[in-house]
């Protein structure tokens, strides 16, 4: 797998990436102006027909990084939509995220001939069947649902010719490579492949190994550090009094919505429930809500209706709304690298954000894990003024506390009965790739265009 990228673009507008007119006719309707680092960096390496490993967190634009230059292609190698078969899949770890990123696939291609469709559990799948047999160009899907169509016989994978895995670091903690490496089985190998991933652990890099040929590596921050307008604060506090604090720092009038994160899905509701007692207007979104209920309950939290939001990890995956002043760490993640997801949705569209987490004594571990990856120690911040909790004492910096028994990671896994290990990815690919190889020429694919850009050697 190559090491960085070999070629540099000047762009400063979006006009200096040469998309088509349509497209530029979309991006101009959405306001865009200047495109971000991500979209930079991705975008002329994606016309040119490129496999990419993209390092990017929420809130980049990274969905437009890789919708902008598929619907492009799609544009320049026009061909009528078959029933049960797209020519491009998006593949999401959760409903939240697979809505979102097909809603940006219609705004970016509102002027062209382009139908695009999800398919996620939660709902009837009947009317999914219906609508895939319609035909889509675009194919946005979590992978438990995907298989079930495709054990039915409503979907065929063979015509795909773009592939997207977005957020793959979440789809590897929520156990899903099994999923993965059967439907990548079913999708031809002269494809191009596009991996995005919040953090780059060991298992990104191997799953990248198999899935890619040959890639471009762009990243927009170093792995695994946080938004730099992000102001991060700890609290030392018993679990017994997380909830008389919680409620005391929600009353904080600056607060304009606040994300709160619980490990567990129960744990939410609870939350919920003794937030609601005291008179604070909030709602849980997680796996055992139903999708009209989870639908609801964010847009009720967009709209500001509910300014509070009470989620799980794996759940909080695909919440992309402007103007979260405030994250709430209400118990630590036990998987250090999710801290990064969470307090990545706050300080968004050039604002401030606060993220504040209580930590325990028996999570005392899970911070110094934290604080590895943020590379720098977490301020202590102080109790609201009006709060009648007692901190606890300040543990010694230099004591390393041992690692809590018990699972390293979450709840709330993959597919219903699929177990939790194996997770990391091991061996040939399904897809029969390896890494290296010789540069795919697709037919009539970007590789192939004859594109002027301003370029120059890196």
């Amino acid at each position: 797998m190559r090491p960085c990228i070999i070629e540099r673009y000047y762009v400063t507008t979006f006009s200096d990436l040469d998309l088509h007119k349509l497209l530029m006719k979309a991006i101009n309707a959405q306001g865009y102006e200047t495109p971000t680092p991500i979209q930079t960096q991705a975008i002329p390496h994606l016309l040119d027909g490129r496999d990419l490993l993209g390092i990017a967190q929420t809130g980049t634009g990274k969905t437009a990084a890789f919708a902008l230059p598929t619907l492009d292609y799609l544009l320049e190698h026009q061909e009528l939509r078959e029933p049960k078969k797209p020519r491009v899949l998006v593949l999401a770890p959760t409903r939240e995220l697979a809505s979102q990123i097909a809603e940006s696939f219609r705004e970016y291609s509102q002027f062209m001939d382009c139908v695009t469709q999800t398919v996620f559990g939660g709902v009837k799948i009947n009317k999914q069947i219906r609508d895939l047999q319609k035909g889509a160009h675009v194919l946005v899907a979590t992978p438990g649902r995907l298989l079930d169509l495709m054990s039915q016989g409503a979907l065929h994978l063979s015509k795909i010719e773009i592939l997207i895995l977005d957020e793959a670091d979440q789809m590897l903690d929520m156990g899903f490579i099994r999923d993965l490496n059967k439907i990548i089985a079913a999708v031809p190998k002269d494809r191009q492949t596009l991996l995005f991933s919040a953090t780059m652990p060991k298992t990104i890099s191997e799953l990248a190994g198999q899935y890619l040929d040959d890639p471009i590596k762009v990243s927009v921050a170093p792995e695994s550090t946080t938004a730099e307008r992000v102001n991060q604060g700890i609290i030392h506090v018993a679990n017994g009094d997380k909830l008389r604090l919680l409620s005391a720092i929600l009353k904080d009038p600056s607060i304009n919505r606040a994300l709160v994160f619980t490990r567990t899905k129960h744990g939410a509701d609870k939350v919920v429930r003794k937030l609601l007692q005291s008179g604070v207007q909030a709602a849980a979104i997680h796996g055992n809500k139903s999708q009209p209920q989870r639908t609801k309950t964010l847009a009720a939290f967009k709209a500001g209706t509910t300014p509070v939001l009470v989620a799980t990890d794996i759940a909080a995956r695909g919440i992309d709304v402007d103007g979260i002043s405030h994250v709430v760490n209400f118990e630590m993640p036990n998987v250090a690298e999710q801290y990064v997801h969470r307090i990545g949705r706050t300080a968004r569209a050039g604002k401030d954000g606060l993220a504040i987490s209580f930590v325990a004594e028996d999570e005392l571990y899970y911070l110094r894990e934290v604080e590895k990856v943020v590379r720098k120690p977490i301020d202590i911040i102080a109790m609201p003024a009006d709060c009648d909790v007692t901190p606890l004492p300040v543990p010694d910096p230099n004591f390393r506390p041992p690692k809590p028994k018990g699972p390293s990671r979450g709840g709330g896994g993959g597919r219903s009965g699929q177990r939790q290990g194996n997770r990391r990815p091991g061996g040939q690919s399904a897809s029969g790739k390896s890494p290296g190889g010789d540069q795919r020429k697709r037919s009539g694919g970007h590789a192939n265009r004859n594109r002027t850009r301003a370029k120059v050697s890196a």
